[in-house]
């Protein structure tokens, strides 16, 4: 979709169904052209339309997005399981229900959010000034998406980015292009939102998020990706000196205390790493436990991957779905095969399932802290376990980690706590409490990324501040 057009292509490119291998359909393949198109349409909205400055007619706009998705709800629940690979379960949460729920919590808070703030009089030089702040759209957005959850990353950047004024546009995943552009279409065919405020580009070519995050029209980009792509994004933006917002890779731990539930947080740490096979930034990869209790939790975690069901994700009873594609799971088995080459234990796992790209929900010990499996992010359904000494040995080892995304910790209330203030992440669940909502602030420290999503801060990565003074009688009109 560019200028409020659903724009066809001669070039298109396949998207199949992980779960099966086969072509779901195909998708108009973008090239330079269309994204220089999809970036002056957003360039022109902003700098000509009113969006930038209609508060009203954007919650107005962003009520309309909601209500479109509950009404198509359904639609997009079947293309999600079908191109995502997500289960039926996930699409009730995160991989679609929850989603939903973000474009009404900006709506609602658009209502309320202060885009001023007074700073009052000041005296300077034998004069009264009276001072303000005033909050206005940072311009362009060039969003660019994963394909892990695609409608949570679409929605967690277009609905903070348009309720802030913005205009954006937004370029799905090589491998899940369909679902996103249903999204682009949806907001075109039910919606007022103008030409031009929202551009939606498919593309396999490098050179579209190329020219997003090059282009002097476009003022911020949003990155959900590797870290490895992450860094040259943001080297790619110094250029015009653009601001850059990233949501990056993670290999975040769990850390079970001598003194926590083992049965319960076994359960939680293999359950939640085969969520979406393993497709996720913040699962938890590494998980850290005592070191004279640490044969015991590992046949507990072994037994619970036991329990993992995998196969259709349109079957309501199935736990895990597939990996995207070949290229992913020949990936996650490369680094298991290298780790246990390198002495690791394979405990259970370590093999792929035919048909489709599924992988079995795979446990490695007697892992390096410093090992590539202990290091790099899999993305896929594998957990290492890493014995510690105490409690501070167990910090220690959760930091020693370029990423800072998520983690959690399990044991004693105030003991856990404790540690918890320790890790340096973004996000951390205590004794299985969730963080994840859409009034929560979501991202990470170190090379995790920059910014975050969500939340009034997730707003607010899209306003620019203006500092304006008047003589100090005056007020600001």
């Amino acid at each position: 979709m560019i200028d409020g057009r659903l724009v066809t292509s001669k070039r298109t490119f396949p998207s199949v169904n992980p779960a099966t291998g086969e072509v779901l359909g195909y998708a108009p393949d973008a090239g330079l052209a269309e994204a220089e198109a999809a970036i002056a349409a957003a360039r022109r909205a902003f700098d000509t339309t009113s969006w930038p400055t209609d508060v009203e007619f954007r919650v107005h706009c962003l009520e309309q997005l909601h209500h479109a998705l509950l009404e198509q709800a359904e639609e997009l629940r079947e293309l999600t399981i079908a191109e995502v690979g997500a289960t039926r379960a996930l699409t009730h949460g995160p991989q679609l229900d929850e989603p939903i729920g973000i474009v009404r919590y900006y709506a609602d808070l658009l209502r309320t959010y202060p885009m001023s703030e007074d700073l009052g009089e000041m005296e300077s030089r034998g004069m009264r000034h009276h001072r303000w702040v005033e909050k206005e759209a940072a311009g362009v957005v060039g969003a660019i998406i994963a394909y892990n959850y695609p409608n949570q990353l679409a929605l967690a950047k277009l609905a903070p980015a348009l309720a802030a004024g913005c205009t954006v546009v937004l370029k799905g995943a090589p491998d899940t292009p369909l679902i996103t552009l249903a999204l682009g279409e949806l907001i075109a065919n039910h919606t007022d939102i103008p030409a031009g405020v929202l551009n939606v580009l498919s593309s396999s070519d490098p050179a579209v998020g190329a020219a997003l995050t090059t282009s002097r029209d476009v003022d911020v980009i949003t990155f959900t990706g590797s870290t490895a792509t992450g860094r040259k994004i943001m080297a790619a933006a110094a250029e015009t000196v653009k601001r850059v917002f990233l949501e990056l890779g993670g290999k975040s731990a769990v850390i079970m205390l001598d003194d926590a539930d083992f049965s319960m947080a076994s359960m939680f740490a293999a359950f939640s790493m085969c969520s979406h096979a393993g497709q996720g930034c913040a699962l938890t990869s590494r998980l850290l436990v005592p070191r004279k209790r640490h044969e015991e939790i590992v046949e507990l975690i072994a037994q619970n991957f036991a329990k993992v069901r995998h196969g259709d994700p349109a079957d309501p009873n199935t736990y895990m779905g597939p990996l995207i594609n070949e290229r992913q799971r020949d990936k996650v088995d490369g680094m298991v095969q290298r780790a246990v080459a390198a002495g690791a234990t394979l405990v259970t796992g370590g093999k792929k399932i035919d048909p489709g790209f599924f992988y079995a929900p795979t446990l490695l010990t007697n892992v390096d802290p410093d090992s590539e499996i202990a290091q790099e992010e899999v993305f896929g359904p594998v957990l290492v376990v890493i014995p510690f000494t105490d409690d501070d040995d167990a910090v220690r080892i959760a930091n020693n980690s370029i990423y800072g995304l998520s983690g959690s910790v399990f044991g004693s209330q105030h003991r856990a706590l404790s540690v918890a203030r320790r890790v340096r992440t973004g996000t951390l669940s205590i004794n299985g409490g969730n963080y994840f909502a859409p009034d929560a602030p979501f991202g990470g420290f170190k090379q995790s990324g920059v910014g975050r999503e969500m939340g009034v801060a997730g707003l607010e990565e899209f306003l620019e501040r203006k500092t304006l003074a008047l003589p100090g009688a005056a007020v600001a009109g």
